[in-house]
Parts: C-alpha cells; structure tokens; sequence
C-alpha cells in the first residue's frame, strides 16, 4: 500500500508550552476552544483541499487539553458537564468542521464506559485516557454486521469489518462494539488501535469532513480481557449488576447523546460559514447595479437584499443555537441525576423526552445548517465559488454528515410525539 500523506505536527509544536496547563472555568474552556477554532480556520481550506490524514491536528488537541475537557480532575480532566461540551464542539467546528467531529466523537468514546461500563471500569478508563491524553476514535458503524465476539478463556476476541470508523488511523484508543456469539448481547471494548489486527482501508474521499479518516475498517482477531467488556462480569461472563446494561434505559442515553453531537458540530460549520461569508462580503462583494432603486447601493453592506439576507441567516442560525444549547442542558441534568449507583433509576419517559429534544435540535440544525452554507453564495456572489476561496467546504461538510441517518425520520418521530405523546424506543439511531 502507498504512503498515507500526513499532516506534521511540528507545525503546532509551539502550542504545548503556550497551553500548558488546563483551563480552570467553563468561560476559560470556552474561550480555548476559540483558540483552537482560529488557528484551525487560518488554513482550513487549504488543509481541506490537501486532504492529508490529520495527525497534526490532533496533536493540536491535544496540546489544548480539549481531549481532557470531560473527564474526573482527579486523573487530570476538566471535569465540565456535557452542557460545556457540547459548547466546546461548536466552536472548534467553526473554524474546522473535520476536526471539530473528532473531537466530538473523541468526547463521547471517552466517556462511553460512564454509560456501559461498571463503576470500577469508569475510573480504570478515565485514568488510562487521562493520564496519557489519549485520543478515542470508533469503529461503532451500526448500519454494517456487528463484529463477531468470541469468547476465549480469559478474554473476548472481535472479528468483522466497518465501512466507515471515525478518526481511528490518528487515533490511540479505538471503541470496538459487537455481538457475542450465541447470544444478541452486544459488548464495548476500548482496545490500543496501533495493532496488527486493527487494519485501517485508507480509503476516505469524500466530498466533505475530508479530515475525520472515517474510511472502512477491518478487525481481524483482535483481543481484550473480559476485564475490558463494558458493563460485563469477568467472572460470570454477564453483564453487572451495578450497571444499566441490564435494564438498558441508562446505557441507551448514548444514543441522543452523540445525535447532538453531531447536531453541534453541523451548527459550528453553520456558524462558521455565516462568519467566512460576511468577511468576504465586507472585503470583495460588489452591490449589483441594477436595481429598481434610483441609485444602487454604494457598498455589499448597504445592500438591502444582502442585509435581508444575512439577517434572516443570522435569526434562524441563532434560534437554533438557543435550542441545542437547552438540548445540551436536558441531557446534562440526566447525567447529573442519576450518576453512578442511581444510573438505574432512569425512566423511559425522562430517557424519550430527551431523546426528543435531541432529534428536535438534530432537525432543525439540519434545516438551517443546509439553508445557510449554501446560501451564503447569493450573499458573496459569483467569485466566492472559486477553490482558493474555500467557501464550499462548509457546505460539503454539513451535507455530508447530515445523510448519516435520514432527518425525516426524525420528523416522523417528533410527528407521533405530538400527535400521541409516545416517545421512541431506544435503537443505535436515536
């Protein structure tokens, strides 16, 4: 196989001393991300084009510590909530749509044990992740076959293939999930990624989110200590009881939790489009000259039709925030609530009503995130087309990840939430 091009993470080198230590506030985290969203933006367009396996860019995050922004202080995290996270996705994707998916997949993969996992596996994986300010990428691609899981003595052996995996030839941690034979039961294993078994395609070319490496995967007897099996016994090879895997209503909140994921970062490129195309429109859009007007306007900026334009982009991509943001605080009060031992105690009404926050945020940062990335050219006009602009990416990126699973879907499940108040059952889709 061919040399993968890389990105070379000397180029960033001077951020591990300029960050050298966490922030200490959620407005400080807030404001590191904006940090790393306007490095990131100085050549997003040129890296998008290059299309080079980013290793510097994780290397970015993690001289910034944004890896570490949800995990225990104890083992070295930022101990924020879920609210901030979500927060901090945004951001980074403004300035990079790529890299600010990583970092929300990395977010969830490195807390997916306080969900599944036992109480003893939660502190064990926070400090592995920690302590090593690891990155977590996933082969977690439920429209595929399950990867096959044989039991083997003392430990579990994963065997299968994925089309897609997101960020895993960068990553050091990859989130492995599968069935074990002879049953429907189905296991998370946080396994090193740098193993022969673990053999990446390369094969990510797509129009957009060209940075995330979310090509196809194949697993080839890869092994884990049933002491890894999230949420499972070691000993009696069954899930624990300390845990929600049995009753499922808790370990099914990583489904809309990672839906707003991707509703954040679809809002961060959004965001990030609106703010590319206004500097455009001040620096180069001419006002058309012919208008019914008497005479046309003097500047871009004085143009009615392009001040309508951005103000009604501005309104909408503003509402939409404010909804994520009340999706964001729902899940965290959840999180909050029902935290270790109590994890069980979760209803099926609170665990639906969140996810219908989830899928409402998810539709209409869909709607809005598609209106304005490619509404952005009638306000830039036909220049901004050009490749050395840059101006397409966000729309490429934002209509790629938004076919990951079908928003109308989701229309017809907040249709029977309001027409008779059932709330879905939990699937690996919402």
């Amino acid at each position: 196989m061919a040399a993968v091009a890389e990105t070379d993470p000397a180029v960033y080198a001077s951020y591990e001393s300029k960050w050298s230590t966490l922030p200490d506030s959620s407005e400080a985290w807030l404001a590191r991300a904006r940090e790393v969203s306007e490095v990131l933006a100085q050549d997003a367009a040129k890296r998008d084009q290059e299309n080079k396996s980013p290793h510097a860019e994780i290397a970015l995050l993690k001289h910034s510590g944004l890896l570490k922004l949800l995990g225990p202080k104890k083992y070295g995290g930022g101990e924020q909530p879920w609210s901030i996270g979500y927060q901090v996705i945004r951001e980074v994707a403004r300035g990079d749509g790529s890299i600010g998916m990583l970092l929300g997949y990395h977010l969830l993969w490195s807390t997916t044990a306080d969900v599944v996992g036992t109480l003893e596996q939660i502190e064990r994986t926070h400090e592995l992740i920690l302590t090593n300010n690891y990155f977590v990428g996933g082969a977690v691609n439920p429209r595929d076959s399950d990867l096959k899981i044989t039991p083997d003595g003392d430990h579990i052996i994963f065997n299968g293939a994925k089309h897609f995996n997101t960020g895993g030839v960068v990553s050091d941690l990859t989130v492995l999930e599968g069935v074990l034979e002879g049953t429907d039961a189905h296991i998370f294993a946080i396994v090193p990624t740098r193993q022969p078994g673990i053999q990446f395609a390369h094969n990510w070319h797509n129009i957009g989110l060209r940075l995330t490496e979310s090509g196809g995967v194949k697993i080839e007897n890869v092994r884990a200590p049933w002491t890894d099996a999230l949420g499972w016994n070691a000993t009696t090879k069954k899930p624990e009881e300390d845990t929600a895997v049995a009753p499922g209503l808790f370990a099914a909140l990583l489904l809309p939790t990672i839906q707003l994921v991707f509703s954040n970062f679809y809002l961060g490129i959004t965001q990030g489009s609106l703010s590319f195309a206004a500097k455009y429109t001040k620096a180069h859009t001419r006002p058309w000259p012919f208008t019914p007007s008497t005479l046309p306007a003097s500047s871009a900026t004085t143009e009615f039709y392009i001040l309508e334009r951005y103000g009604n982009f501005f309104a909408h991509l503003r509402a939409a925030e404010a909804l994520a943001d009340r999706a964001g605080s729902h899940l965290t009060a959840l999180y909050s609530k029902y935290s270790g031992p109590s994890r069980s105690s979760l209803t099926a009404a609170e665990r639906g009503e969140a996810a219908e926050w989830v899928a409402s945020v998810k539709v209409v940062a869909t709607d809005v995130g598609l209106r304005v990335t490619s509404g952005v050219f009638e306000v830039t006009g036909s220049r901004a087309t050009s490749l050395s602009v840059g101006l397409d990416r966000f729309w490429r990126d934002v209509r790629t990840h938004t076919l990951h699973d079908p928003v109308a879907y989701k229309n017809a499940e907040l249709g029977r939430f309001v027409l008779t108040g059932e709330t879905p059952e939990a699937t690996w889709y919402t």
